[in-house]
């Protein structure tokens, strides 16, 4: 008998200086039984970063032509496409030519360099953004998943502060590419 996916609730409020968006959001998140907490933490963390009223979550490991967060404009284009993880050449080449923005939020205990450089030359669109969190900061966020979350997320400059609780991380937002 095949694992059901575990569903997680999660209540973020973001205050988003960046953007001047201030919102609070419940999101429920079905976690596949594949998935680790740290990836469930990164689709989280991917959601805080780019929120906004049409951001929802697609199939993402369960469909090979959905990614893992997205966002679709009145005539049901893609005007948003998140992927997490470090997804190779051929799916972010997909991603750059069905939608407006494709966003790579990747994480991973490799050097994102080595992963990074096997594919950038072969990628060569303007409306991809590339950004790594580090392996610790990860790892830690992991740690604070629970079935039941309630997350406070602001952003200035650059700069996220997520706190969870008594748990709380800096990460430097800076894009690969």
């Amino acid at each position: 008998m095949a694992q059901k996916s575990t569903i997680f609730r999660v209540v973020v409020q973001i205050s988003d200086m960046d953007r001047n968006y201030y919102k609070s959001h419940t999101l429920t998140l079905a976690r596949h039984p594949s998935e680790t907490d740290e990836r469930l933490m990164m689709r989280v963390l991917a959601f805080a970063m780019y929120a906004s009223d049409g951001l929802t979550f697609a199939k993402g490991l369960t469909a090979n032509d959905e990614p893992d967060l997205w966002e679709k404009d009145l005539a049901g284009s893609i005007a948003l496409w998140i992927e997490v993880g470090r997804p190779d050449d051929r799916r972010i080449k997909k991603a750059c030519s069905r939608s407006g923005r494709v966003v790579i939020v990747s994480f991973g205990s490799s050097s994102p360099d080595l992963w990074w450089s096997s594919i950038k030359k072969a990628i060569t669109f303007d409306n991809l953004v590339v950004v790594d969190i580090p392996h610790e900061t990860s790892q830690k966020m992991a740690s604070w998943a629970e079935r039941n979350m309630e997350l406070q997320c602001t952003i200035e400059d650059g700069v996220m502060w997520l706190s969870c609780g008594s748990n709380a991380e800096e990460i430097q937002l800076s894009p690969l590419k």
